[in-house]
């Protein structure tokens, strides 16, 4: 089943319209599908939404195109990628009218045109999608194309940000003020990435062994992701599958509190305890994450320490850093839940969080409580996490 807002805007996009695009930011844009473009959406997008208007394209077409990309003006790991303005070599005079900017971006979406087909410097930027689209980036160039291209359209768009009279991008009550006076349809690029981890078979079985260990037979299953690489290992106990229910810990690596133990944190307990109890149940699932440090990375996580030392918590560590207080998503949990098969995912967790984000992605949930006793140099971490992160830990009383 597809979200209303998505349907809505899929419907819009195979029409030939425009939608409203919502990044993790608040900006926006108005996308559409660039082999529908005509001049009298190019003059709507130069005349009420006043940004520059540009071509997303996937990072293989900016290849077969041949178009250079232009230096970054930001390190940062999730920075747009632009390419060099073109132009289209035929149909064209002073490339600037919204006729000859329309068929540039049609030149650009066309797959009988080539790199003899355009000509640089011109009045298009072309914006470059990573492969993986927002599974990779949660850009505006991804959440384009992906749009489109899950609306049944050749993975080409045509896109402009909002900006307000005053010149200044549009934040999301102006966006939806915006949608509303022109009668578009407005979603988000979360709703992109909710809808690709429920809807599209992510993952891969790259190996499936068994696995002894000191708690009992387990099987060792090795999960590919199709679309970063990366590998999360699944460790299964007992029959597990045909919709049948199982006990079940998501686990974020942690290799400082899981491997060496360090007092900082209770993930070392609990991945411990969380092993002893599904080694003792008919059916259980262990899913070890490759999400270090909350989805910030060890090189982060070690420099969160050292802000810690200087008195602040976990989660203020991890804002000083220029990071959210969580970045962990649990959507390829949920696809290697779906590939095994489990009915009700009987959870091993203390975290609310990860109880909504596995349901929204369609996985029936139910709460089995995973605390482990606290100690003099873990109690504020988890004091942080239950006051600031919402963690159910009843047992911080017997330290407080």
């Amino acid at each position: 089943m597809v979200e209303p807002e998505l349907e809505e805007a899929f419907d819009r996009i195979r029409a030939g319209k425009m939608v409203v695009l919502v990044g993790p930011s608040g900006e926006g844009d108005v996308v559409m599908a660039a082999e529908k473009i005509i001049p009298e959406h190019v003059n709507f997008m130069a005349r009420y939404a006043r940004g520059i208007i540009s071509a997303a394209i996937p990072e293989r077409r900016m290849r077969e195109l041949r178009i250079p990309l232009l230096p970054q003006r930001s390190s940062e790991e999730n920075a747009e990628t632009v390419g060099a303005s073109v132009e289209a070599r035929e149909g064209t005079t002073t490339g600037i009218s919204a006729s000859d900017r329309a068929k540039t971006i049609q030149t650009i979406a066309s797959d009988q045109c080539g790199p003899d087909d355009i000509i640089m410097p011109g009045h298009v930027p072309p914006r470059m999608a990573l492969a993986g689209g927002v599974l990779m980036r949660m850009g505006r160039a991804e959440g384009a194309v992906d749009l489109v291209r899950m609306a049944g359209m050749r993975p080409y768009a045509a896109l402009c940000e909002i900006l307000r009279e005053d010149g200044y991008a549009a934040q999301l009550p102006e966006l939806r003020e915006f949608a509303q006076a022109h009668s578009l349809p407005i979603c988000s690029i979360e709703a992109l990435v909710s809808y690709r981890l429920t809807h599209e078979l992510l993952v891969q079985r790259v190996a499936d062994v068994p696995f002894p260990t000191a708690e009992g037979e387990l099987r060792a299953i090795v999960y590919r992701n199709i679309v970063d690489g990366r590998e999360h290992l699944t460790l299964v106990k007992g029959n597990v599958g045909g919709g049948r229910p199982a006990l079940v810990r998501l686990h974020s690596e942690c290799l400082t509190g899981d491997v060496f133990a360090s007092q900082r944190c209770d993930c070392g307990d609990q991945l411990k305890k969380s092993l002893q109890q599904i080694c003792a149940a008919e059916a259980g699932v262990l899913i070890y994450l490759h999400q270090e440090g909350r989805g910030i990375g060890l090189g982060n996580k070690i420099r969160a320490y050292a802000l810690q030392d200087r008195g602040l918590d976990t989660v203020e560590a991890n804002l000083e850093l220029g990071f959210k207080e969580d970045l962990r998503d649990y959507g390829i949990g949920a696809q290697i839940l779906r590939d095994l098969g489990i009915g009700t995912v009987m959870l091993l967790t203390n975290n609310p969080h990860k109880l909504e984000s596995l349901a929204n992605y369609g996985v029936q949930v139910v709460r089995v409580p995973l605390e482990v006793t606290p100690h003099t140099a873990n109690i504020d971490y988890l004091r942080t996490k239950k006051e600031k992160l919402g963690h159910l830990l009843s047992e911080l009383k017997l330290l407080g």
